[in-house]
């Protein structure tokens, strides 16, 4: 795999409430071991060199943490927010001269189990500037904001419910660093907002992923994900 990856990991993880006081969520121990190591594993694993951290809430804690990447045999960047939180899109805007032409971006508390390569060859196969992945959730593990039908996103939506969105964006996208730039820099903006203005441009594609995500945002996402990923240490699940 050749793109390097954006990990969004600059929020004050308020759903956690008291246990992400003091240390960010990129650090909380799961399964033994700070999450971090679970997702560079699973992303080493697949290829990935460059990863470029937008950090914001206990930043410094991650660097010193997980260092310049020469540990994992990867390269790793930290870009920071700043005194003023610019939002999902504003770190990716901020971040762009660490992520080439075109860059794999996921949240810091996501553990997503896909063919990376796959996505990445899907996305350059489209034409199109943007690729989301999405999950046929039907509403069970988080509310479902996306309309996807003949391998093709029909609509997006974070704020609105429709009974058309069957699946949930998965949590893994590919932009060009284009789409990201067209925005002004240092301006608070959401990623979502991103997506939403592309699936309405049709200029989003999409792939479908088979595998439920994990996450580690919220208390239950938490405690499923320590179970699967102690179920993986142990060799129970490939």
């Amino acid at each position: 795999m050749t793109l390097p990856v954006a990990v969004l990991a600059g929020g004050l993880a308020t759903r956690l409430g008291e246990i992400t006081r003091k240390i960010p969520k990129l650090l909380l121990d799961v399964a033994g071991r700070p999450f971090a190591e679970h997702q560079l594993q699973l992303l080493q694993r697949h290829g990935v060199q460059d990863v470029v951290y937008c950090v914001g809430h206990l930043g410094e804690m991650v660097q010193e943490q997980l260092g310049d990447g020469s540990h994992w045999g990867m390269q790793f960047h930290y870009v920071f927010d700043g005194p003023t939180l610019l939002g999902t899109g504003g770190a990716l805007r901020r971040a762009l001269p660490y992520l080439g032409d075109s860059f794999f971006v996921l949240y810091g508390d996501s553990y997503l189990e896909c063919d990376y390569t796959q996505i990445e060859n899907s996305f350059h196969d489209s034409g199109l500037p943007a690729l989301m992945t999405v999950y046929h959730n039907r509403g069970q593990y988080d509310r479902s904001n996306v309309s996807f039908r003949d391998g093709k996103i029909i609509r997006y939506s974070k704020t609105e419910d429709s009974p058309d969105f069957n699946h949930i964006d998965y949590g893994l996208g590919v932009l060009k660093s284009d789409v990201i730039a067209a925005y002004p820099q240092e301006t608070k903006f959401d990623l979502a907002e991103v997506y939403t203005s592309l699936v309405g441009k049709k200029q989003m594609a999409g792939v479908e992923i088979a595998n439920r995500f994990y996450e580690i945002g919220s208390i239950k996402g938490l405690s499923e994900t320590e179970e699967y990923l102690r179920q993986q240490d142990k060799g129970i699940l490939s």
